[in-house]
């Protein structure tokens, strides 16, 4: 008879595969990609290498794991922020305000996300949620042009430029990390200009 897994033995590795990626994360987060070894993940999580590679084949599946866990978390963020009513230069700049924000709270992590060198793994999850974010950039974008808040454009076009923007403004002060405080305001500034929209003060 086939060895079945209960529910209990599920839910136990379950929990046991989220405490290593939280783990793993809390490395990122302290010193980007590059802290996160196999063995530094298990020294911190106390347990045996080798229980690490029972839920992760190696580095390179455990990063692209915490990228996408992290990652996905922030999409949410601008996602939710976009999605409350309002005209599109509003929802645009509370997004914005979101995005650049939450980076600026944890500028290490941060940059790791966007543009630490990493394996392949990580760099196929980071086209797949650039997609992701220009496609509610482009949501967006389409809904202020059909109201007439915006003015025509190639808004798939747009939302992958103010994609590539975002991330490359932030790139600068997040490797450093010497974020100027007056990074959001003038990043807002900058990609409602951009999309021919002008600041609401959305906070």
């Amino acid at each position: 008879m086939a060895y079945r897994e209960t529910a209990q033995v599920r839910a136990r590795k379950a929990a046991q595969r989220d405490h290593l990626l939280a783990t793993a994360e809390t490395l990122v987060r302290a010193g980007g990609f590059a802290a996160m070894t196999m063995q530094a993940v298990a020294e911190r999580a106390g347990v045996g290498v080798g229980t690490l590679y029972r839920y992760f084949d190696n580095k390179a599946t455990l990063a692209a794991a915490v990228f996408e866990a992290a990652t996905a978390r922030e999409v949410a963020a601008v996602d939710q922020a976009l999605g409350r009513e309002g005209p599109a230069a509003e929802r645009l700049e509370r997004a914005l305000r979101v995005f650049a924000r939450r980076a600026l709270a944890a500028p290490r992590l941060a940059w790791a996300l966007i543009a630490e060198p990493v394996e392949p793994e990580v760099d196929a999850a980071r086209l797949r949620y650039r997609a992701a974010y220009a496609d509610l950039y482009k949501r967006v974008l389409d809904d202020g042009v059909a109201r007439g808040e915006l003015p025509p454009q190639s808004t798939a076009l747009g939302a992958a430029a103010l994609v590539g923007a975002i991330a490359e403004a932030l790139v600068g002060p997040l490797s450093a990390p010497l974020a100027d405080a007056g990074l959001p305001d003038q990043l807002t500034a900058f990609v409602l200009r951009a999309v021919g929209a002008r600041p609401g003060g959305a906070g």
